[in-house]
């Protein structure tokens, strides 16, 4: 009321000191993230002093752009995309430098993992198989036996292979349980294998994907 009174009726605010209100730039998202992924319990106030911005906007480049939120005192990806992405573009950098360096020595040390669901089912026996037919009629063809449990038709197989070929296919038994006991049984075989049947690589270095 006072500037009116003055004879100011600009509606503009005046030009003054302090921090910008809007600092999310793809520059201060990274500087945030490579903070927090040196000290996990960085807290958005000591992150807010070093880079110069309010900690409202730290909080929420931490919530909104990075996808991460605070568990246990330490930073984690609350859906792991933000995080997973970065994860994975800095692996394939790293894997594509050792390719470009010497690719035959690279794909030499190379040795890949993949996971399918093989379909399984007893065939019938002769006797089980044996139907009434007219004489000339086709043999009638083989059926599967009907498993009680539809899950068990399929069983998953782990299967090890490098540019000379397959190294180990592992079928799981059914009702045994995929956990951290199970791959780890899993490296322990891969591990006799390459002594094995590929001693170089094995004196190489084994790149694992």
């Amino acid at each position: 009321m006072a500037q009116f009174k003055s004879g100011d009726f600009s509606t503009c605010d005046v030009p003054r000191p302090g921090r910008p209100k809007t600092v999310t730039t793809p520059e201060i998202i990274e500087k945030i993230y490579e903070l927090i992924l040196e000290n996990r319990r960085i807290s958005a106030k000591s992150i807010a002093e070093q880079l110069g911005i309010s900690r409202e906007r730290v909080g929420s480049i931490i919530h909104e752009d990075l996808d991460m939120r605070k568990l246990s005192a330490k930073w984690v990806p609350k859906c792991l995309k933000a995080d997973q992405k970065r994860q994975r573009c800095q692996s394939s950098e790293q894997i594509l430098e050792f390719f470009r360096q010497d690719p035959n020595y690279f794909l030499s040390r190379l040795v890949t993992i993949d996971e399918t669901w093989l379909y399984h089912y007893d065939p019938d026996t002769k006797q089980q198989s044996v139907e009434c037919r007219h004489r000339g009629s086709p043999r009638p063809a083989s059926k599967k036996s009907e498993c009680k449990n539809p899950l068990e038709k399929f069983s998953p197989a782990s299967i090890f292979w490098d540019q000379e070929g397959i190294l180990l296919i592992d079928y799981v038994p059914l009702g045994q349980t995929i956990n951290a006991e199970y791959y780890s049984s899993l490296l322990v075989q891969l591990k006799d294998i390459l002594k094995e049947k590929r001693r170089g690589k094995f004196n190489k270095g084994v790149l694992f994907l």
